[in-house]
């Protein structure tokens, strides 16, 4: 169930690694045809994420918009001190933490007023209403850390290095997301 594009990118050859870093040099000198490959080689697992933060596939859309203008606008800053990968990811989780700091994830959309009713494959793969319902009870910060750790399988060390934060601040985060999780769980099982 968990993402494994970020452990694939983590294994990936010296050669691949370095072909990334290329591109986004190429998107900083404005070569839009290099953003554009950069989309298709992560905007899945990059929607994936968004969309398990957002719980709404529109919001995920609108967020996964905004991280590649971010992309376009801020690919000069980037200093080759982490994989291309991870510095795209940390773009994303801060557009996204910046569109839905504070706000309660949108409900889903109504229907009436024309939104599809079916799920996108994304949306199937993140594991239904009951997981994202659950999700929406934590905190973004919260939410943030346990979708990369136990959705998307990464460990502490790589969770800290997205989010720029200690990996102690992750742990902490961690136990707190649990907390609350078990909280929901025992009050929804009396």
């Amino acid at each position: 169930m968990a993402l494994r594009w970020f452990h694939a990118a983590e294994r990936r050859s010296p050669a691949a690694v370095a072909a990334d870093a290329d591109l986004l040099a190429r998107v900083a000198d404005g070569d839009g045809s290099a953003l554009r490959e950069l989309y298709e080689r992560y905007a899945r697992p990059m929607f994936a994420f968004l969309y398990r933060l957002a719980g709404d596939r529109g919001t995920a859309e609108e967020i996964l918009q905004d991280t590649l203008l971010a992309v376009w606008r801020s690919a000069g800053t980037y200093q080759n001190r982490s994989r291309v990968s991870t510095w795209l990811f940390g773009v994303a989780r801060r557009q996204a933490h910046n569109r839905l700091r504070g706000i309660p994830p949108p409900l889903p959309a109504d229907p009436a007023d024309g939104a599809a009713p079916e799920a996108g494959p994304e949306e199937l793969a993140v594991s239904g209403d009951q997981v994202q319902q659950t999700l929406k009870r934590l905190p973004l910060a919260q939410r943030e850390v346990v979708v990369l750790a136990y959705l998307d399988d990464l460990g502490l060390k790589e969770i800290a290095e997205i989010l720029d934060i200690p990996v102690g601040t992750v742990k902490s985060r961690l136990h707190h997301a649990r907390a609350t999780l078990r909280r929901y769980v025992d009050a929804r099982m009396e």
